[in-house]
């Protein structure tokens, strides 16, 4: 953007400000408060060791102007007060209830973020060491934390001010439902999954007992003496229950890693990482949810019984995945007879629940955390990891971590040149572009075709992690989920 066009747009801001101050108003949307740093367009970016003696921090970048700094010069930066988490990498936005929730890798801090006021409201206590996966909920009473290091499920239960560790050897992932209802664990390396039930009283004093008197498919409750709540294992789908007796019926897990959810909330997609995860087929598998709502008393329905559960093959890879509307758009790596992989995209009607074919994206790494968000201009921005190590580098073909599909015509754009890892996507809606946190820098893209913006006024100091658009209208502007 030209000098003379960023100081026009400036001027054309203050006057709107200046109306809205005579207006006697301090909100900018949805009874929004205006913040602090008086931006309505804000891009939150994690960034790693931005400093001598920093490990992280968390900055805001102007994402109307694409600048650092405030339009008038005045102000030379605007940065989250407060934030002293190391080596940040995930922000899960949640915009509606103007909150953030920013996961330190260095310290296994999880810091909650006020998007009012630019300010943090204090680290989650709770957790059990550092976690290679971790959600709180939209209403903030309960945090779960994929604790490998530790080997437990963490559960923090604010609205009995408890915390507990679930014993759960190899988990490493968890997904929330988007209601926060449902928590969901996955082991490494297993054809299992798992559940968190809170209990009720008749059940704690029933449970007290020790293992000998839990539910069958529980694998810890804690307390030990006096349990609060129960880890259970989703056991119906599989071959065989958690002694090791089989059901003798097809096996509907193979190497889960993640599970993604229906609008309406009734289902869960549980993801099957097969081939990229050392198994044998991906697949997507149908499982209620009402089963295992942790919340006592709201519980309903059963699960399948044991070989009925619905799974769909498919061929491209699955393990991240986005539900919009009645589609589902699977992300996976698959298997090459080379023994390396490559990136597929896969279309899966869920009212018939059948799958299209696979459609050639950008190359990851087997079984690898993945970003996927929808952004203006029918685009949908997938990005990957370790691109490098995928068949279109081995064979020189044009390569990169980012790819643009085109929702409406199916078409695919593979970003150029190769930049790095691509950790971070945000969807500035409405400007009709996106902000990416891609080899360490922060990146912005046109939804309409594609083509890169300057980002010279928006690179950070560090490594920057992931991106976050904290004025989106809703929470589903969120690739963490």
């Amino acid at each position: 953007m030209k000098k003379s066009s960023l100081w026009l747009s400036a001027a054309g801001a203050l006057v709107v400000a200046a109306v809205l101050a005579g207006c006697g108003t301090t909100t900018y949307f949805a009874g929004r408060p205006l913040p602090p740093s008086g931006l309505i367009n804000r891009v939150l970016v994690a960034v790693q060791n931005p400093g001598a003696f920093t490990k992280g921090a968390l900055e805001i970048v102007d994402g109307y102007y694409d600048i650092r700094f405030s339009h008038d010069g005045r102000i030379p930066g605007f940065s989250i007060s407060g934030y002293s988490g190391a080596l940040p990498v995930t922000i899960q936005n949640m915009p509606e209830e103007l909150t953030g929730a920013v996961y330190g890798s260095g310290d296994g801090s999880l810091t909650l973020i006020n998007y009012a006021k630019e300010s943090t409201n204090g680290a989650q206590s709770g957790l059990n060491g550092t976690s290679s996966a971790v959600f709180v909920t939209r209403s903030q009473s309960f945090a779960f934390a994929a604790s490998q290091a530790s080997h437990v499920f963490s559960v923090v239960d604010k609205s009995s001010n408890s915390s507990l560790a679930l014993s759960l050897p190899g988990v490493y992932r968890v997904s929330v439902n988007p209601g926060g209802s449902v928590a969901v664990a996955f082991v490494q390396n297993s054809n299992f999954i798992y559940y968190v039930r809170k209990l009720s009283a008749r059940e704690t004093t029933l449970y007290s007992g020790g293992p000998s008197t839990w539910p069958k498919a529980a694998v810890d409750c804690e307390p030990l003496n006096a349990p609060a709540w129960c880890l259970l294992q989703v056991q119906s789908p599989d071959k065989v229950d958690q002694y090791g007796i089989p059901y003798g019926a097809p096996l509907a897990f193979d190497r889960p890693i993640k599970a993604v959810f229906s609008n309406d909330g009734g289902t869960a997609y549980v993801l099957n990482c097969g081939p990229e995860c050392g198994g044998t087929t991906a697949s997507v598998a149908q499982l209620p949810t009402g089963p295992m709502v942790f919340q006592i008393g709201q519980q309903s329905g059963k699960f399948p019984r044991t070989g009925t559960v619905p799974t769909l093959p498919i061929s491209g890879g699955s393990t991240n995945a986005l539900v919009s509307g009645s589609t589902m758009y699977v992300v996976g790596q698959q298997l090459q007879p080379d023994g390396l992989f490559t990136g597929f995209l896969t279309l899966v009607d869920l009212n018939a629940f059948t799958a299209g074919s696979p459609i050639s994206i950008s190359d990851g790494a087997p079984g690898a955390p993945s970003r996927i968000l929808m952004a203006d201009d029918n685009t949908m921005w997938i990005g990957m990891t370790k691109c490098t190590n995928g068949e279109r580098y081995a064979k020189g073909l044009p390569y990169g971590c980012l790819t643009m599909f085109n929702t409406s015509t199916n078409s695919v754009t593979l970003l150029e040149p190769y930049q790095g890892d691509l950790t971070g996507i945000a969807n500035v809606e409405g400007l009709h572009k996106i902000y990416v946190a891609q080899g360490g820098q922060v990146h912005i893209y046109r939804t309409t075709d594609g083509n890169e913006l300057n980002n010279q006024y928006v690179t950070v100091t560090g490594t920057a992690y992931d991106v976050a658009y904290m004025d989106a209208k809703s929470d589903a502007n969120n690739t963490v989920y």
